[in-house]
């Protein structure tokens, strides 16, 4: 079982600043996407102000003009006095008795006419109006005096009625719109934005992972589950580009609409700003707590989500095992397991985050109480107008909304950073170390001769694997390599391909040294049949031709004949251009028959058969092995075989033990040792 690597803990602030760094390349389309939040903000910032302004001019033309009122009380109680002295909205009542008795000249005398607004208010509209002002109290307030205006003289009543200054409101709301408007266009662009750069640096990400596996090197892959490998490919990937998309952009926007509402709030009233912002300070406080804890959990559960998909994958890839042993109830067991503990992480991260939004909710929400409760005790006292109030009601949804997005961006972040410093793990692991090797064998003209000179090697430097390994192979020797379990036999094929450097020693191509060979020059002069199969969703033709160029159909036939391929293939309904994949229900051996075939059709100097035919039936094998033959004349050829009925026909067969060759020799001539082969080669055949 590879070992987990997942004991590190995440660093927030480093993942981040990494993270960032790496965005440095985005840096213009950034700051242009945070220009347009900006601006957008500040719109927004600007639209309460607006807002406050048309409510105002709609509450004055909702009430009658006090000022004038005031205006026409003032003329007549000059003139009133003179004549009565009970004639102003300051007594009780007035005797409208004396009034009636007065006639047209007196009251021309007593009340002469004024203007008001462009508006002349002639002596009888003046005795009209006292009549009916002496019906309402010395307290009557605005509304009981509008109750009374249909009742009084056209000219006062011209004056003194509720108007609507149309214009005005029409110019506000047009401002109102267009700041919207062009708010909603800026938010439309920063998002397109912020979407390319974040698909772009996943897509850049996805890039830099598949060429970093090319890279890696081999005991990279053994250490590690491949579906924690792969978790971090698409999972930790997908995870930093959507996070990146919902919270840099939205985190501008936030601390903008922060900042700018805090200004427009003192601007307009220090003592509502004070109150807006006690009512919602307490948020900060839970906010960091709930960050604090919530981290470790986000840590979790990405590393959880790792295991989960390295046992899923393992157990699909296994599945006919899993079945053919019943081990559904185990593999379920450890299912729900790994299953359970992405849960609590996820339950716990998700809880701790989700708290965030209900609880900045209250805050915003027990903020508009505050600002209506202190609002309307300061217009009872005539300290601000109404329309104050509904700015300060939007003022306190623009500082309370950046509250919630910051908690909300920063559960976002957490998230990426979590699953950035992942992927950036993978990406700044150690790589093979590069090559500036000059030498090279051209393939047409490998012989095949290898020497291997005391080469020495360890997976761990305490426990060596291969000790003084010597062997000489000459030029189209068939060599078997054979041993019990652990000798070292697949190890030294991986040594020859160069997938491991080699601890000490040397091993030659041809005389030239492995290491001034380049690992890509060494994999080309071989062609690698493995036990396991691997084969891609494509056509038949496609699996078998891979990446060799300029192959026939005709070229892939022939091959197909001589291992026996033909039969099966005559009896797809598509011939050569049949779908298939690796999942397919194709049998063992004909998935193993096709994978030789792609072998057999590389043609490559140096042939390794790892197990290749360990999995065909008798026959088939007879078929492989005539076949094997055929190819591997004036050919170097490594197999490494369990079956030693196999390799009786081997040029030379190496005994490997603990690391060592112990024996080497023909069939014959080691089975009349009696030695080690000979008590292999016997076993096979004993009950």
């Amino acid at each position: 079982m590879p070992k987990r690597n997942y004991e590190k803990s995440n660093n927030f602030g480093k993942a981040m600043a990494r993270l960032f760094k790496e965005l440095n390349i985005y840096l213009v389309f950034i700051l242009l996407a945070g220009v347009f939040s900006i601006g957008g903000s500040i719109l927004e910032i600007i639209a309460p102000d607006k807002l406050s302004m048309l409510t105002d001019t709609i509450a004055e033309g909702l009430v009658v003009d006090t000022d004038n009122i005031e205006k026409i009380n003032k003329n007549i109680e000059n003139n009133a006095k003179k004549s009565m002295p009970s004639t102003t909205k300051k007594d009780t009542k007035i005797d409208t008795k004396v009034l009636d008795s007065l006639d047209d000249n007196t009251i021309k005398m007593l009340f002469p006419e004024f203007e008001i607004d462009n508006t002349v208010i002639s002596s009888k509209d003046q005795v009209k109006y006292l009549k009916v002002i002496s019906k309402l109290d010395k307290d009557a307030s605005n509304e009981e005096i509008y109750s009374q205006i249909d009742k009084m003289p056209k000219s006062i009543k011209k004056v003194i009625e509720p108007k609507m200054d149309m214009d005005k409101i029409k110019t506000i709301f047009i401002n109102l719109v267009i700041l919207f408007s062009i708010a909603s266009l800026l938010g439309f662009f920063q998002s397109f934005i912020m979407a390319t750069v974040s698909n772009k640096f996943a897509w850049t990400l996805r890039k830099r992972i598949s060429k970093k596996i090319n890279k890696l090197p081999l005991k990279y892959f053994d250490n590690n589950q491949v579906g924690d490998i792969l978790s971090r490919v698409t999972n930790d990937v997908d995870t930093v580009g959507m996070s990146l998309n919902q919270s840099l952009s939205n985190m501008v926007m936030s601390i903008t609409l922060l900042i700018g509402s805090l200004i427009m709030m003192f601007k307009t009233d220090s003592i509502m700003a004070l109150t807006a912002i006690l009512s919602s300070i307490i948020g900060f406080a839970f906010m960091g707590i709930i960050l604090s804890k919530s981290q470790k959990y986000f840590n979790d559960r990405q590393r959880e989500l790792g295991v989960l998909n390295s046992h899923i994958e393992e157990i699909y890839s296994g599945l006919l095992v899993v079945k053919a042993y019943n081990a559904k109830k185990l593999s379920d067991k450890k299912f729900d397991d790994y299953n359970n503990k992405v849960k609590e992480a996820n339950r716990k991260s998700q809880f701790l985050s989700g708290m965030m939004m209900p609880l900045m909710g209250f805050i915003g929400n027990f903020g508009y109480v505050c600002v209506c409760i202190v609002g309307a005790l300061l217009v009872f006292n005539n300290k601000i107008s109404f329309g104050v109030i509904v700015a300060f009601i939007v003022y306190v949804r623009l500082f309370s909304q950046p509250l919630t997005s910051i908690a909300q961006s920063l559960t976002n972040m957490q998230s990426s950073g979590a699953a950035s410093e992942r992927v950036f793990e993978f990406l700044d692991e150690e790589e093979m170390e590069k090559e500036d090797n000059t030498t090279k064998l051209e393939i047409k003209d490998t012989k095949g001769n290898i020497e291997f000179n005391d080469v020495k090697f360890s997976y761990d430097k305490e426990k060596p694997i291969i000790k003084k390994f010597n062997a000489s192979v000459k030029s189209g020797q068939k060599i078997a390599i054979v041993g019990p379990t652990g000798a070292g036999k697949t190890t030294m094929v991986n040594l020859l391909m160069k997938f491991y450097n080699i601890d000490d020693g040397n091993i030659t191509i041809d005389g030239k040294s492995i290491y001034d060979l380049s690992r890509e020059n060494v994999h080309s002069l071989f062609t690698m049949v493995l036990q396991d199969t691997w084969l891609f969703n494509g056509t038949i033709r496609e699996n078998i031709v891979f990446n060799k160029k300029n192959v026939s159909d005709k070229d892939v036939m022939n091959v197909c004949d001589k291992i026996g391929l033909t039969h099966f293939i005559k009896t797809l309904p598509e011939g050569l251009d049949t779908m298939i994949g690796d999942n397919e229900t194709v049998s063992i051996g004909q998935k193993q028959l096709i994978t030789i075939a792609r072998g057999m059709i590389e043609d490559s100097p140096l042939l390794i058969l790892d197990e290749a035919t360990s999995n065909v039936d008798t026959r088939t094998e007879e078929l492989v092995q005539s076949a094997m033959d055929k190819l591997m004349q004036g050919r170097t050829s490594f197999i490494i075989a369990h079956r030693l009925s196999t390799i009786k026909n081997a040029d030379l067969i190496l005994v490997m033990n603990e690391g060592n060759i112990i024996e080497q020799g023909t069939h014959e001539e080691l089975m009349k040792q009696n030695g080690f082969y000979a008590g292999l080669y016997n076993s096979q055949f004993e009950l």
